[in-house]
């Protein structure tokens, strides 16, 4: 038998003002991204915006369903549309942020699984890493140099080749 290790390591910034600038655009642009998403149910307003490696930026914010299965994330509302604007081009960086009616936006949070595995894959098709930018309307910021770190043993393409 063995044992096998998985880390990895991020930048914890304690506030937007020590991020490089375009970061911090980034940031800014996602968190007023926020007010564009439809969370009635969660009021857990989720704002994505990518800058991708042509220049380009691109949005997406979390819209939410009365038949809650059928809501999507910022996360992939923002690689749905990237895909259909921009096939094949590959993400730079992807600033996530949020808004609650129910908590203080004073931390980061993550992607949840199904946008972590969206997000990967979408890194391996191009392939070009994702970096992250996470943060909440206050507080430290996280800076992660690939998404694809925050889903080790990923389920890939080649498990169905």
């Amino acid at each position: 038998m063995k044992e096998a290790k998985f880390e990895f390591q991020y930048k914890v910034y304690d506030s937007i003002d020590e991020l490089p600038e375009e970061q911090q655009m980034l940031l800014n642009k996602a968190k007023e991204a926020t007010d564009k998403a439809y969370a009635p149910y969660s009021k857990f307003k989720v704002g994505a915006i990518a800058k991708l490696a042509n220049g380009e930026t691109i949005s997406g914010t979390n819209q939410e369903n009365a038949s809650f299965p059928v809501g999507l994330c910022a996360e992939r509302v923002l690689l749905s549309s990237l895909s259909s604007l921009y096939p094949n081009v590959g993400i730079d960086t992807i600033a996530i942020s949020y808004k609650s009616e129910n908590q203080v936006s004073d931390h980061p949070v993550s992607p949840c699984g199904i946008c972590r595995q969206s997000l990967q894959e979408f890194e391996s098709r191009v392939n070009h890493p994702i970096q992250l930018v996470l943060g909440g309307l206050t507080g430290p910021v996280y800076v992660i140099k690939s998404a694809g770190c925050l889903l080790p043993l990923a389920f890939t393409s080649e498990e169905l080749t």
